[in-house]
């Protein structure tokens, strides 16, 4: 797959949704060990009305497809999750512009600054047990494998690996960052729920390239 565009866009952001509805209980059940319990509601909710938007028609340039997305999702989520996921799509389409598909580079410049969003938002650092864990590791591996010749395909199933691997490496951290923080030495042994939907975010872009490859 050498571009992916509006369509395939809309069809990872469906994707997305699918999944936090199927896994909504389980990042529920990681956020009551370490936070307020309402991570799978809060994602369930927003992406359930970034669908609804898309129902209504999808944008035509990727920009405006991933802004809908971002301030959707700023509206629409409470506690931390809303204003963080809704950074990185708003990033991202700020980053991408108004363009109807991106290549290998465009979306790892896209998915950077969605990155570099959250950074600037939250101030989170590798370490700290929050969706960063999951996500720089991801970036990374997507540019990684463009710069090393992958398509699409190779390069978003690597950064779904990696967002994983992420995932699993906050479990014994003790979190520096939100609401886990509070308890200290108290949230090590548990999976850090951001990084959990962030990983299954990857893993839907994983899903849709190799759909429409």
């Amino acid at each position: 797959m050498a571009a992916i565009d509006t369509a395939a866009l809309a069809d990872w952001i469906r994707r997305f949704r699918d999944i936090i509805a199927e896994k909504r209980e389980w990042l529920t059940e990681l956020d009551s060990a370490i936070g307020d319990a309402d991570h799978g509601a809060n994602m369930a909710r927003g992406m359930d009305a970034v669908v609804a938007k898309l129902d209504s028609g999808v944008p035509d340039t990727v920009d405006e497809l991933l802004k809908t997305v971002g301030m959707t999702l700023v509206s629409s989520v409470g506690g931390a999750s809303g204003p963080l996921y809704g950074t990185l799509f708003l990033r991202m389409g700020m980053a991408a512009g108004p363009v109807t598909e991106l290549d290998g580079a465009g979306l790892g410049g896209s998915l950077r600054a969605g990155l570099d969003g959250i950074v600037a938002r939250g101030k989170a650092e590798a370490g700290d047990k929050t969706m960063f864990d999951a996500m720089a590791p991801a970036v990374d591996a997507f540019d990684a494998a463009i710069s090393e010749g992958g398509d699409l395909s190779a390069a978003t199933a690597a950064a779904a690996e990696a967002a994983a691997s992420g995932r699993d490496a906050t479990e014994p951290l003790v979190a520096r960052k939100g609401r886990a923080s509070y308890l200290g030495e108290r949230s090590a042994g548990h999976l850090d729920p951001g990084a959990a939907s962030t990983t299954l975010l990857f893993e839907s872009l994983a899903q849709a390239t190799a759909e429409s490859s």
